[in-house]
């Protein structure tokens, strides 16, 4: 698949959004990753599951495999993470995400990383060198408010320009100031590692 190039975002842009669920720090090896797939903001079409390893070094390969699997694939125009690191410090390679999908990425969190802190921790980690690398290498942190006057979010984009980013994730979002490809990936993983 080529990459896709968004020259116009539609109301109703396919979006995979991806989060993890919960898990026991020093207890749990592994971790659920849900995917949902959203029409805009408005329509759920479809729900993607894989696993990770805590703290592990596999987030990439599994979303890759989660989004080239997916009956959805041909049509998605925009992968959006919740954050860079799944599972603890499970870090995503972006730029190698939106290389081997063909699809942009757009990070968004709910407040400015700290990136002093997120350095200090991966030294406790092993290849923390590289998953630094992949932190840094996944572009500037850039401000979005969703809403005049709220409070803002922030976002990361790779494969397509910061104007189109901002386009995408106000698109999304319909409840609050979260895009609700994220949001319900969040209440999806939440419940199924509560039931595992």
């Amino acid at each position: 698949m080529g990459r896709t190039r968004i020259r116009e975002v539609k109301d109703e842009i396919r979006v995979l959004g991806v989060d993890d669920g919960r898990f026991k720090p020093r207890y749990s090896k592994h971790v659920v990753l849900i995917g949902v797939v959203f029409r805009g903001g408005m329509w759920l079409e479809g729900v993607l599951r894989s696993r990770i390893e805590v703290d592990g070094m596999d987030a990439t390969d599994r979303i890759i495999e989660m989004v080239k699997s997916s009956p959805h694939y041909g049509q998605l125009r925009v992968i959006m993470l919740s954050g860079i690191t799944f599972g603890g410090f499970n870090v995503v390679d972006v730029r190698r995400l939106y290389e081997e999908t063909g699809l942009p990425v757009i990070v968004v969190s709910e407040r400015m990383p700290d990136m002093d802190r997120i350095r200090e921790a991966l030294k406790n980690l092993p290849e923390w060198e590289e998953r630094w690398r992949l932190i840094r290498g996944a572009g500037e942190v850039f401000e979005v408010e969703v809403v005049e006057g709220s409070k803002p979010i922030y976002v990361q984009a790779v494969g397509m320009s910061k104007e189109k980013a901002v386009e995408v994730v106000r698109k999304t979002c319909v409840r609050g100031r979260v895009p609700e490809p994220i949001r319900v990936a969040h209440l999806i993983s939440s419940a199924v590692s509560e039931a595992c």
